[in-house]
Order: C-alpha cells, then structure tokens, then sequence
C-alpha cells in the first residue's frame, strides 16, 4: 500500500521503518500536514497522521481528492480527526485503541502497520477501526 506519513518525529521515524520491514510503500515527511504540504499526499492511498495534525472537512474532501481511502492516526484518540467528514467521503479511519499517551513508539508504529495491513488485504482493522463506515460494525464482532 502507498502510505504518506507526516509530522512524524525521528524516533517514531526509526520505529515506523522498522514495524513496516518493507511491506509498504512509505512516504516520510518531518513537515505538518497543512494546506501547503497537502500536494505531497497525491496518488496515495493512506495518511499516517502524528502529533495530533489536525484534519477538518476541508482537509479531508482534499485528501479524498487526491486518491486518500484511508487515514491512521498513532493515537488512541481522534478528536484530532473529523470522522464524520471522513465517513461521509468514504474513507476508513483506525486509532491505536490501546495506546495511552505514553504508549511506546515501536508499540505503536506496530498497530499502525497492523492497521495498513489489515486494509491493503481487504479486512476491517477491528478494534482499530474508527469509521463512520460499515466496517464499524464489524469491530463488535470480533
């Protein structure tokens, strides 16, 4: 899967490159995700959102725009993230559901890659998921 990730920090850098061991096609950007930095995203199909970037409507219709189905934060929280415009653009949303504020980088750079691997097979990242989509209702399965 074609990944861009932004805002990301040196040490949650070394963790994400080593939970991914090559399965993904990852784009780093040290910059924050804004309205200049947007373009970077072109032809992606994932956004890996660090350091609570904050995504609005209008951020989220310009990411579909550019061919983004999904977003993955390294948090457990997203109100960072307006999920409601994320569902209604169709595109699937997944936390670390475990992680507290000092939940360690490499444990969360391993959710994450969980997160792009579940996606790229085609299956809902469970407990992960927080969509406003069908998948949602999936998580209460597992």
């Amino acid at each position: 899967m074609k990944a861009i990730a932004y805002n990301i920090k040196p040490d949650e850098k070394e963790w994400l490159v080593l939970a991914n061991y090559k399965k993904h096609d990852i784009t780093i950007i040290a910059n924050s995700l804004t309205a200049d930095t947007l373009s970077f995203a072109a032809g992606k199909e994932a956004l890996l959102v660090f350091n609570n970037d904050e995504l609005s409507e209008a951020m989220i219709v310009d990411l579909k725009a550019l061919g983004i189905k999904y977003i993955a934060t390294s948090s457990s929280e997203t109100d960072h993230l307006d999920l409601k415009a994320a569902g209604s653009a169709g595109i699937k949303v997944a936390n670390v559901p475990l992680a507290s504020g000092n939940a360690e980088a490499n444990l969360r750079m391993e959710q994450v890659i969980k997160n792009l691997d579940q996606w790229a097979a085609g299956k809902c990242v469970g407990k992960a998921c927080c969509c406003q989509n069908e998948c949602s209702t999936l998580k209460t399965l597992k």
